[in-house]
Formats: C-alpha cells, structure tokens, sequence
C-alpha cells in the first residue's frame, strides 16, 4: 500500500478513527494497531506477514531470554543464537541469490560444479528496516540499555505501519514508551502533520517523479544515447530524486505518526548543504547512520584501536551499510566510495591536528566550495549507486568527458526544478515555522481550502499513477 494512493487514504481514515477511539482501552489499542498493520503490510504480498510475524518471534524470544541470563556467557551465548535467526531471515531473501549466482559464476570459471543451488528470491518489502530495528532491539537488552516489552508492546514496535516499510529506524527507547503510554488529542501538532505530509507529498509526487521522467531513466536506461551535459545532469537529477523520494516517505510516515500521537526521529538534515562526507552523513538518513555507529562501527573496535583498525572499521562499517541497500556490486562499491572518503578524511584532519595547522577557513567562499566539492563527491558516489553494473557506471563517467553535443533532455524547465531543490536545503529553518505558524492561526474552513489547493497542485502537476518509493526496494 503506498502513501499517495485512494487506497492508503481510505485505509488512513479508518485507522485514524478507530485509533483515537480505542486510545483509552490500551490493550485493545495494541491489539488494533497490530492488526491495522499486518493488514498494510500484507496489501503487497500477504504471505509477507509470515516473514515479520517469525521476525517478531524470534527477536522477542530472544530478548526476553537474554533478559532472565545473569551470565554473561549465557547471554552472549543467546545473542548470537537470536542474532543468527533474526539476520538469517534477511541474508535468505536478500543476499543468497547474489552470493550463490556469484559463486556458481566462480566455480564454472575453474571448471568446477558448485555444490549449492542457484536461486533467486523475490525480495520481501521492508525486511532490511524492521530487520535492523528487531536487531537494534535484541542488542539493547543484551547491553542492559532497554528492558525487554511484553509480546504485545513489541508487535506494535516491529509492525507499526507509519515505519514499517522504509522507516525511519526507530530504536526501542524512543517508540516503546509513546506505545505505552495514552495520547492526548489536545496535544497533536497538526500544523506540523500537514506541512510534513503534503510536503513529502510533494517531493515524492511532483519533484521525484518529473526528474525520474524527464532525464533520470532515460539517461541511465540508455547512458551511450546521451551526451556529457546529459549524463551529468542525470546524476544531478537523481542526487535530487532520491533525496525527494526519500526524504518525502520519511516526512509523510513521521506526519502520520504524528497525526496519531506518535513522535519519530528526524531523518533528514538538509544533506546537501554538507561541508565533509562526515558532515553529509550526520545528516543524510540519519536513523540509518546512527544504527551503522552503534550497532556496527563501535561493536567493530570503533575508533578506540590503532589508526590502521579505525580505517578498517570505517570502510568495513561503510562497505556492509552498502550492501545493506541491495544485494549488487554496485551498492558495494558506493559503500566502499564512502568508507575509504570518510577514512580519508578523519586522516586530513589528523594530519593538520599533528602539524599543528589552524582550522580550515571559515569565509563564505571556503564554506561554499566545501559544499560544491563534498556535492560533487556524493554525486559521483550516486553514480555507481543508481547504475545498474560496475560496468555502466564506469561507462557514464568516462563519457561526461568524451561525449560532447547537444543536450535536448536538459531543459531550463528541468535545470530550475534542480537549482530550487538545491537552494530550498540553504533555506532558514525558520521558513517552515513560519508558514506551519500561518497555518495553525487559519480558521477550520480555512485550513481545510489550503489542503484542498495543494492536493489539487500535486494531483495536476505530478504524473498519472505513482511509482514505488525507491527505498521499498531496499
């Protein structure tokens, strides 16, 4: 079920209705939301709730098992076992056919029969989120940071709708008391709810969909047809378009959340008015970047081993968040892209901090070249992420210096689209207080004709139909 269609609307409504209803009868509330999200998840695919009714299980289970431990063996011990079922789930479906293909292609090249069989899965949507908040989980409990919820508590944590299937990633401290606890419908900031959810509507309806259309498949579909401007604004276009398609689920999931009483954790910080890959990554999917530190980064040594084991730590860290995305050598090597920048990176600042250098300057003009530079670098990291092969990206990169001509796909049209989505991210972040301010002093009536003005501007703007969310797939 997707977000900008009748269907989730309908579905919303009746959510929505019976949520506030059931809001001071706890028990059937959690009974409710549980089964109001099976239903959502299962509007793919209905043999999917399987998948995250055994996901539940087993990370409950174990949990509540390391819990009742006070031997640390023991509970290490049942880690790894809950670990092993929970992960084993998401390597089945979403890397066993990479690694068998890639290993069946390895032993025909010695002449060699490989042992296991080739196959393929189609992949389950949203396993690699409610995956890594079922780990985030079981690891709290074990570290004595979180105490395990009932059985109930924790359905509603793995399965609430609004995050279910492309988060953000919501830790157990930060959703498991708001399940707990009654909400309060005088409290609900609706203003902010509205601006987040047609807002996110926008950027994944309008923006998303004309930059996918007008340049981003096109380009990538058939980069040899496309001239260097071509191509290099198809990079820039898809720059864009994951950041609005991304960015935009994240802002409508967190706005119907909070339409429902329920806070979430930003998950995005205006990322292209980052100075550093370091900085890009507090503030690109930054749910995402915090479970990577704590649960893979620090667990791995962190920084607290010899330079050579931090550098190690930061690529390895970096190269599995890639192929957290998908099951490609493509998504490997934007991993890789990022890990080995983000090394050498802490080691320039290193290297200044031994030779005693001052701090880089901080003029406008060295804060705006830091900016197009670190762009630029993400840029080219997209490149080999939205490729469809190692090979084609390489292809792309080596004709934005060779394929000079004309560039019918770059429109001013296109180019305005993309110089506005760049410049909004410089915005004060005092401008969407402003108008959610404006919007909250509206009368009833009032608000309701500028939610209608704005859903009739996305429904003739944007294109017949939605495509999926890009992150569905991952």
């Amino acid at each position: 079920m997707l977000f900008p269609t009748i269907d989730f609307a309908i579905f919303f409504g009746i959510v929505f209705l019976a949520h506030w209803l059931l809001n001071p009868y706890r028990k059937l509330w959690k009974t409710f939301m549980v089964i109001a999200s099976y239903v959502f998840y299962a509007w793919w695919d209905w043999h999917y709730i399987f998948l995250l009714g055994a996901s539940t299980v087993f990370a409950q289970a174990g949990a509540v098992a390391i819990s009742k431990r006070r031997s640390k063996k023991d509970r290490k011990r049942l880690l790894v076992a809950t670990l092993t079922l929970v992960l084993g789930l998401l390597v089945w479906f979403k890397y066993y056919g990479f690694l068998s293909l890639n290993l069946h292609n390895s032993f025909n090249f010695f002449g060699v029969r490989m042992p296991l069989p080739v196959l393929q899965f189609a992949l389950p949507v949203a396993i690699s989120f409610y995956t890594f908040m079922a780990v985030s989980y079981v690891v709290d409990v074990y570290r004595r940071d979180l105490k395990p919820a009932g059985w109930l508590d924790f359905a509603v944590y793995l399965s609430f709708f609004p995050h279910l299937v492309a988060g953000p990633i919501v830790r157990g401290h930060e959703l498991l008391p708001q399940i707990r606890r009654r909400r309060d419908p005088k409290r609900i900031d609706y203003s902010r709810a509205a601006y987040l959810i047609f807002g996110g509507l926008f950027k994944k309806v309008v923006i998303s969909s004309f930059l996918a259309q007008q340049i981003v498949d096109p380009v990538f579909g058939a980069p040899g047809a496309h001239s260097s401007l071509e191509i290099l604004f198809a990079v820039y276009g898809y720059a864009i378009q994951i950041y609005a398609d991304f960015s935009g689920y994240t802002d409508i999931a967190i706005g119907v959340a909070l339409l429902m009483g329920v806070e979430f954790p930003q998950n995005f910080d205006s990322p292209y008015t980052a100075r550093s890959l370091q900085d890009f990554w507090r503030r690109w999917h930054m749910t995402l970047s915090r479970w990577l530190r704590d649960y893979l980064y620090i667990p791995l040594g962190g920084s607290r081993g010899s330079e050579a084991q931090t550098v190690r730590n930061i690529v390895l860290t970096m190269a599995l968040g890639g192929l957290w995305h998908g099951a490609g050598w493509t998504f490997l090597a934007w991993g890789l892209f990022h890990g080995i920048g983000l090394a050498a990176g802490r080691q320039r600042r290193k290297r200044r901090g031994e030779r005693g250098l001052p701090p880089p300057d901080e003029t406008p003009r060295a804060r705006a070249l830091q900016c197009v530079a670190t762009f630029h670098l993400v840029c080219l990291g997209w490149l080999f992420f939205r490729a469809d092969s190692i090979g084609t990206a390489l292809h792309m990169l080596g004709r934005l210096f060779t394929a000079f001509g004309s560039a019918p796909a770059v429109t001013p049209l296109l180019v305005l689209v993309i110089a506005l989505m760049l410049a909004v991210q410089f915005a004060s972040r005092e401008v969407p207080e402003r108008i959610q301010d404006w919007f909250s002093e509206l009368r009833p009536v009032a608000q309701g004709a500028v939610l209608a003005g704005v859903l009739f501007l996305i429904t003739s703007v944007g294109p017949q139909g939605v495509a999926p969310f890009i992150y569905f797939r991952f």
